[in-house]
């Protein structure tokens, strides 16, 4: 089969012939339809410092993606051949505390897939059948091939009641700008996106948001004031992994106010601890989706209105992945689809 492999720890990927997945009795083959391109799989292309500490090579990357069940393992009894579904991206170890109690998002002992164990940009991908989706019918396949982040951003964004609160989202990145979409989808009044690109706050306003904010321009108190906000935001959700960024979210935020946090810093980031403290702020940090309740949020969203399709901005055939890699880096594109059939 054709996938898209880190073979060499060096910048880049190759698109190359490789043996198609085995799988066990417990596991699903899926052919694969269409996969979604992440920031990770950008900081694999690039061979950043943390894909150097990260990624086994050789291994074949992605992880969001849509296909078809076409082999089942002996095991596998809820699935059938044909039917359409995508993967939870993070393969959970089953038997530590977390995972025995049905908390899998928090198993300490995850692998991810197109990270520490084989990926989706390929033609084939073998999963467990613990860790397959099946979509409902009538789900866009471009946006199904996306269920990945956007659980990313309804784990984020239904952390905390967002009916009739002022939400301020700081990064207006596709995970960002598709939790402004959830946000108003569950009722919040006020949707406030922050970033300091002009392209992706515009994209912010398409999936949305009540107002967007360059930064570097315009200052969060004064649009308070603009939107007869008195007390600060209620709820703040962290996108960026920008330190200037969380500073002013914590600035901003009403006394009892509650921040989830998803963006990775690039480093340490200093805040003003008293602000938390005297303010009396909760802060929690999100990594991936609930398995599978976040799943279930997303289906019902999605058939009830909630519509993410604008963050799709670019479908590409997967021979032109490097162009999709090259757009990813302009900071002038949503999410991208790679079609594989």
């Amino acid at each position: 089969m054709k996938a898209l492999v880190k073979r060499r720890a060096e910048p880049g990927l190759w698109l190359e012939e490789i043996p198609e997945p085995q799988i066990g009795i417990n596991d699903v083959l899926i052919r694969v339809d269409r996969t979604g391109v992440c920031g990770t799989d950008l900081h694999i292309h690039a061979w950043d410092a943390w894909a150097q500490r990260t990624i086994p090579v050789p291994l074949v990357v992605g992880h969001e993606f849509v296909g078809e069940v076409v082999a089942l393992g002996t095991n596998v009894h809820d699935f059938q051949v044909g039917d359409v579904v995508s993967g939870e991206g993070h393969v959970v170890c089953g038997h530590c505390r977390n995972c025995m109690a049905g908390r899998r998002h928090l198993c300490a002992h995850t692998a991810g897939i197109g990270v520490n164990r084989p990926g989706a940009f390929a033609e084939f991908i073998a999963l467990p059948q613990a860790n397959v989706w099946h979509h409902d019918h009538g789900i866009d396949r471009d946006v199904a091939a996306i269920f990945d982040p956007l659980g990313n951003a309804v784990h984020t964004a239904l952390s905390f009641k967002v009916l009739a609160e002022d939400v301020l989202i700081t990064g207006a990145g596709p995970i960002g700008c598709m939790a402004a979409a959830v946000a108003r989808h569950a009722g919040a009044r006020h949707v406030v996106v922050t970033d300091i690109n002009p392209w992706r706050l515009d994209l912010a306003r398409r999936l949305g948001a009540t107002r967007v904010v360059d930064a570097r321009h315009e200052s969060l108190d004064a649009v308070q004031k603009e939107l007869g906000m008195r007390e600060g935001f209620d709820v703040g959700l962290e996108m960026s992994g920008n330190g200037t960024a969380f500073r002013d979210l914590v600035a901003n935020m009403c006394h009892g106010g509650k921040i989830a946090l998803l963006g990775i810093p690039s480093g340490q980031i200093e805040i003003d601890w008293t602000s938390v403290i005297f303010n009396m702020l909760t802060i929690k940090g999100i990594y991936g989706r609930r398995i599978f309740e976040t799943w279930y949020q997303m289906s019902v969203m999605l058939r009830n209105g909630l519509d993410i399709a604008p963050v799709i901005t670019h479908r590409l055939p997967f021979q032109e992945y490097e162009e999709a890699f090259r757009l990813m880096t302009s900071g002038e594109t949503g999410k991208i689809v790679l079609h594989w059939r």
